[in-house]
């Protein structure tokens, strides 16, 4: 069924269009207007936390890897080493993920310049203190140094004679000097940051439960703005240190895969909640909806409990109800952080590569202590989740999935009177105000990332008639539309059409060629 999008008033052809605002754009008028930049502080930490989604997703392969080359399972050694390399220059990951993301056009030589600045960094830093390993961090320094560099100076032009130097070529000359800075400086003073970060790794640890509930609590709350990325790129990669088969690691994840028996205890307690608890958060949903809107609503919570499940990739659900009952939101942070504490007073150690869904549990279940304990707690998990969602949706009348009308009846109050989207990506670009109102838009996970022109042109009752779940407004001009894990193919969808029409309009007569 087509998706019907209110009109739009747009600006004339004419007027001059950001340039490089999706990937592979090309400027089609004034090539001096500046790219849009994040317009705070807190703007930039929401790119920071979408930039490590691009690392971090490798890390299923590496698992699948190393886990089925192990001895307990197929026992090919070649197949765990291949697994264990990519654990093993995470680091590396990083500085190119890092790099390629704050791109503003996602150039693959923002990619080329971070790897080409975690070289330089570390083995600078080595050679100045051969016990320095900054891991994850260095990675994290070098791609945020390439990207900020690809951004500033990739249009550089440069006297004739070194012309061939300019542009794009120049970012890894200049992302390589100022990592030899860096490296200088870090050879010196970063045994000290190491100490410091390693007695807060230390205290987190340390803490035990306590430590164990705030990190749960606060890694469902800091969902809305996308920075529980980084919280938790710390708990998984640079908190705690072991050595093992590949040497010095760092963080809760990578100790865990290297064997260390006290790791595991920061990834244990969320199995219980996305295997079970969303899952049954999305049967009280089910069950407590509108008599008429069950039919609707049943396919979209079955689909999205199946994700939880299989995968651990839990924002559809939780997106569905965070701003319709905050209440019950604040409710499952809270039973995220007890769930923590309770695996961690069962003595279960479990990890996980992407997220704490049934691959990963099968995966990691050969290096967990008690891991068969995750079934239990689940479904004690499945029962309060399920008990506590109906009763509050019930008795406060939360106006959750199939219980709202407006966000039910959406694509039919569109349908009623207003003209078919061509495509899904139409869809999605008339919603959000026209082409000339979507400044920026990039993809992070379960979310399209939007900055726009006039956030008032963006309906949310259009938006979820194209298909989102949810719609986040962090400031006046940014809006986030959750739409599940197909959000990557959308944006490469809107992202395409954007520069075919934006094309044919700065080129009228090739664009009307045959």
């Amino acid at each position: 069924m087509g998706v019907r999008i209110s009109p739009r008033a747009t600006a004339s052809a004419s007027q001059e269009r950001p340039v490089n605002v999706y990937p592979g754009a090309r400027p089609a008028t004034n090539p001096r207007i500046e790219e849009p930049m994040a317009t705070t502080r807190f703007d930039a930490f929401q790119r920071f936390g979408r930039t490590l989604m691009l690392p971090i997703a490798v890390l299923p392969i590496a698992g699948l890897l190393l886990r089925l080359g192990q001895d307990d399972l197929l026992k090919i050694p070649f197949m765990a080493a291949a697994g264990g390399a990519i654990f093993a220059n995470l680091g590396l990951l990083f500085a190119i993920g890092i790099a390629f993301g704050f791109a503003r056009d996602q150039h693959g030589a923002a990619g080329l310049a971070g790897m080409v600045g975690y070289f330089v960094l570390d083995a600078g830093a080595k050679a100045i203190n051969p016990t320095i390993n900054m891991g994850v961090l260095g990675g994290i320094f070098s791609g945020l140094i390439a990207g900020a560099l690809y951004n500033r100076f990739k249009d550089i032009k440069l006297p004739a004679w070194l012309a061939f130097f300019g542009g794009r070529r120049f970012i890894p000359i200049a992302t390589g000097v100022a990592c030899l800075a860096l490296a200088f400086i870090m050879g010196h003073v970063w045994p000290l940051v190491q100490r410091g970060i390693d007695a807060v790794g230390h205290w987190v640890i340390g803490s035990g439960n306590i430590g164990l509930f705030i990190y749960g609590v606060l890694n469902r709350l800091l969902l809305v703005t996308g920075l529980h990325h980084v919280l938790n790129t710390f708990i998984w990669f640079v908190f705690g240190n072991f050595t093992g088969p590949q040497g010095l690691v760092h963080g809760d994840l990578n100790r865990f895969f290297a064997g260390d028996p006290t790791a595991g205890s920061f990834m244990a307690g969320f199995f219980p909640v996305m295997m079970f608890g969303l899952p049954a958060a999305c049967l009280a949903m089910y069950r407590t909806a509108s008599p008429e809107n069950k039919v609707k609503v049943g396919s979209l919570l079955l689909s999205a409990a199946l994700v939880s499940l299989v995968t651990g990739i839990t924002e559809p659900i939780e997106f569905s109800f965070m701003f319709v009952a905050p209440a019950l939101f604040a409710v499952h942070a809270v039973l995220t952080g007890v769930s923590l504490v309770v695996m961690n007073l069962l003595h279960v150690k479990l990890g996980f590569t992407f997220s704490a869904g049934a691959i990963d549990y099968v995966l990691s279940y050969g290096k967990s202590q008690h891991g068969w304990m995750a079934l239990p707690v689940g479904a004690v998990y499945f029962g309060l989740y399920y008990g506590i969602f109906t009763l509050c949706i019930r008795r406060f009348n939360f106006k959750t999935l199939g219980r709202e009308p407006l966000a039910i009846d959406a694509e039919t109050d569109a349908e009623a009177v207003l003209p078919v989207a061509r495509t899904r990506a139409h869809g999605y670009i008339q919603a959000l105000g026209g082409i000339d109102n979507i400044v920026e838009l990039e993809a992070c996970a379960t979310r399209l990332r939007v900055s726009v022109k006039s956030g008032k042109l963006a309906l949310d009752p259009a938006l979820k008639a194209a298909g989102a779940v949810a719609v986040v407004r962090p400031s006046e001009d940014n809006i986030q539309v959750v739409i599940g894990p197909i959000a990557d193919a959308v944006a490469d969808e809107i992202n395409a059409e954007l520069h075919a029409t934006r094309l044919a309009a700065a080129n009228p007569l090739a664009a009307s060629r045959p």
